[in-house]
């Protein structure tokens, strides 16, 4: 184990002595909420002190077979005892080093999910159309809850935008990687001459913000305007202004709700959809620094990159960034994609792993 490594193991192992001592004496409880923080400091650090206790009496089994090698009569024994050790304190060890990575503080949020049609026309409309399908159907199989919050509808089907928020557990863990350029390879229904067309698509996942702690919006930089709902939606809609574009004046960014019933929930909708734009853009410009010293292929968040590729000619889906190719199109479609966010997941633990390991 590198010695970076071992020392904070050590530093977290003093650590826990210390809020024993402390949740032990009584005396945290006199600020309840200082005691509440150490309790889950405690429980976050305990597990990992623990294993690190198991780790050093596999490093001390070791010493003392490695001390029985001398004895001949020993000898086999002891070979015996080495190879179980270095074994365990091999699976120890990687299993601490997963415990030491940096936790991704959005992980269990909410987030907003961002289907926009790019090139293509009526085609890319049609895959937006269906990606977003896709996405509700992972949805349902893990029973989060999926709200349209604006829907710009093609005139063939599909969308040319269309904006949602998916809630429940750990949704930004399993989806925060599908952000990027999602491209299309198919023979379009209108084609008459059986030609493979591309056309693409771009998807943005972002977490979910606590509009009032995570990014403050100055009112005055804030235009909101109203405007008569189209599409459908009932007989009400087309007669009220009660859909709501908000531009925010310093990045230009706008977002338009009309799908509430309200004006007010329309508004309110915007705003939590723009403060969720802006931090991740904050967010993605900070990851932009980190890749220009470290190439991270997995959590880049550029939108601009291709990322997957759907051919249906051939029933595949490739993710680039891994070189994953699955020949499971239909599946994949109809929302199974836990094989694809598994194998990200991995590959970025992956990444992650050697950072550290390049850190020490």
């Amino acid at each position: 184990m590198k010695q970076s490594i071992r020392d904070k193991l050590e530093s977290l192992a003093g650590r826990l002595d210390e809020l024993d001592r402390i949740l032990g004496s009584g005396e945290a409880t006199r600020d309840l909420g200082e005691f509440r923080r150490m309790t889950r400091e405690h429980a976050e650090i305990a597990p990992v002190a623990a294993l690190y206790k198991e780790w050093r009496q596999a490093e001390a089994d070791m010493a003392s077979a490695r001390e029985m090698l001398a004895d001949p009569e020993m000898k086999e024994l002891a070979e015996e005892e080495v190879q179980a050790a270095r074994e365990r304190l091999s699976a120890l060890e990687l299993e601490l080093q997963r415990r030491l990575l940096p936790k991704d503080a959005n992980d269990e949020r909410n987030v907003f999910l961002e289907v926009r049609a790019g090139t293509g026309g009526d085609e890319s409309a049609l895959f937006a159309g269906e990606l977003f399908r896709m996405y509700t159907r992972y949805a349902e199989r893990r029973r989060w809850q999926v709200e349209v919050l604006s829907a710009s509808e093609a005139e063939l089907g599909g969308y040319r935008e269309v904006i949602a928020r998916i809630a429940g557990a750990g949704v930004y863990s399993r989806l925060k990687f599908e952000s990027g350029g999602h491209r299309v390879q198919r023979v379009p229904e209108t084609e008459a001459q059986g030609r493979i067309h591309t056309s693409a698509c771009t998807v943005a996942v972002m977490p979910e913000t606590d509009a009032l702690e995570d990014v403050r919006i100055n009112p005055a930089e804030v235009r909101i305007d109203t405007f008569r709902a189209s599409g459908a939606g009932g007989q009400h809609i087309n007669k009220t202004d009660s859909a709501v574009r908000v531009t925010h004046l310093p990045t230009g960014l706008v977002v338009e709700c009309q799908d509430g019933r309200s004006q007010h929930q329309n508004k309110a909708r915007a705003l939590a959809v723009l403060a969720a734009r802006i931090r991740d853009a904050q967010e993605r410009e900070q990851q932009a620094k980190i890749a220009s010293t470290r190439k991270n292929l997995i959590g880049s968040g550029d939108r601009s990159e291709r990322i997957r590729t759907y051919n249906f000619p051939q029933g595949r889906v490739t993710d680039h960034r891994i070189n994953l190719t699955l020949y499971r199109i239909d599946a994949i479609m109809d929302g199974d994609l836990d094989d694809v966010v598994d194998a990200l997941s991995t590959e970025h633990q992956a990444e992650l792993l050697a950072a550290l390991a390049d850190g020490g």
